[in-house]
């Protein structure tokens, strides 16, 4: 069977809460390899919420689709504050990245209560900003940026995250909206551990399936070497 862009892979899925700091619920759903332990843990951050972003947004969800069955990897995707999709709403309203510092927080405390292992963060245009302002804990191990716009998060971040000396991948669109390739790099260049990705002819949105494959493929890579590249057909 080819996978498609409608393909669901089996794995074990559950809907979660996560409980912040400030006293929020927020709705979201762990996916987990069917018959194994995840390698590595998925904690996705999604765009805009004010544009359409949420949990749902079509990466994150073809990641829970897909990787836990070709990757062995958990896949943890919630919606931040005041968002809501299929799965519901979560409680509280858009605080324009600030008060998102606590939704990340209990995200990563979900993960430590589950054991799940070696978290990376996966952020998704704002969601990059989330990551890269609020995703320096030691838990932890790296993060991947999808057209990161480089607005909320500033210069300041960036150093934080040198200091901070974890991996940090960008994947750039070659027809961005917001940042292009040329000036990812120079503002990325500021983090030495950093590698930007320029993906010739996607856009922001990375829409049709052949750009799913290579951020799919371009997560795993880092995440999980072992099961790189991911297959085509199951």
């Amino acid at each position: 069977m080819d996978i498609r862009a409608s393909t669901v892979l089996p794995a074990r899925r559950e809907p979660i809460e996560l409980h912040t700091a400030d006293g929020l619920t927020l709705v979201g759903e762990l996916a987990l390899p069917e018959e194994r332990p995840p390698v590595a843990t998925l904690v996705c951050l999604h765009p805009l919420p004010t544009a359409g972003g949420m949990m749902d947004s079509h990466v994150l969800r073809k990641a829970s689709y897909r990787l836990p069955a070709l990757a062995d990897l958990a896949v943890l995707r919630f919606n931040t504050r005041g968002t809501s999709s299929e799965r519901g709403t979560s409680e509280g309203t858009f605080d324009e990245g600030e008060g998102e510092r606590y939704d990340v927080a209990a995200a990563l405390e979900f993960v430590e209560f589950r054991d799940l292992p070696r978290p990376w963060l996966l952020g998704w245009s704002f969601g990059t900003e989330l990551a890269l302002k609020w995703g320096r804990d030691p838990l932890v191990e790296g993060a991947i940026l999808l057209s990161p716009p480089l607005r909320r998060a500033t210069d300041a971040d960036l150093d934080a995250w040198t200091e901070f000396g974890r991996p940090l991948v960008a994947l750039v669109p070659e027809l961005d909206d917001f940042l292009r390739p040329d000036e990812a790099r120079k503002r990325f260049a500021r983090v030495p551990q950093c590698e930007v990705v320029a993906v010739e002819r996607a856009k922001h949105l990375w829409v049709g399936e052949p750009y799913v494959r290579i951020v799919l493929n371009e997560i795993v890579r880092r995440v999980n070497p072992a099961a790189h590249p991911l297959p085509t057909e199951v």
